[in-house]
């Protein structure tokens, strides 16, 4: 069982080989954004948000993860992703998809407050686990080394 885990991780890892999705990882989320903005599957939603340069409305299919009473968007593949990057520009306004379309505003979180998020995170999300180098099994003290190179937003109303 181990063995197939460390083979997935590595094929994942391929798909987003130096933090950006390639031809293939870019095909299976845009037909992932249609499962996740149905609103079927209680964790999973798709972000749109507009593009930093040409404005263009772009989906990202997402985990949303929640803690203590609170939801969470997680870029597991750093501070350098695209939609983390165009919602920066956009002044962390967002519009999540979760059966319906609700505008957000996103806020991110203070890197000393991720730790237990994240973990939660890795709970809901078994894709990210190859991205996210500690255990989701490890005590929240292996996770704050990290957190601040995994940012996360807090969604709130715009």
């Amino acid at each position: 069982m181990k063995s197939d885990t460390r083979r997935s991780g590595r094929w994942l890892r391929w798909m987003y080989r130096g933090g950006r999705p390639n031809r293939l990882a870019r095909a299976m989320n845009r037909s992932w954004t249609v499962v996740h903005s149905s609103g079927l599957v209680p964790h999973l939603v798709t972000l749109e948000v507009p593009g930093r340069r040409t404005g263009r409305i772009i989906s990202f299919p997402m985990v949303m993860a929640d803690h203590r009473g609170e939801r969470y968007l997680v870029a597991m593949l750093g501070p350098h992703t695209n939609w983390v990057l165009n919602l920066r520009a956009n002044g962390g306004g967002a519009v999540l998809r979760h059966g319906r379309r609700r505008s957000v505003r996103l806020v991110e979180v203070d890197p000393a407050e991720r730790a237990p998020i994240l973990r939660r995170y890795l709970a809901l999300a078994p894709g990210a686990r190859p991205h996210i180098p500690v255990n989701r099994h490890a005590p929240l003290e292996e996770f704050q080394p990290i957190a601040a190179q995994v940012p996360i937003f807090r969604i709130t109303a715009p």
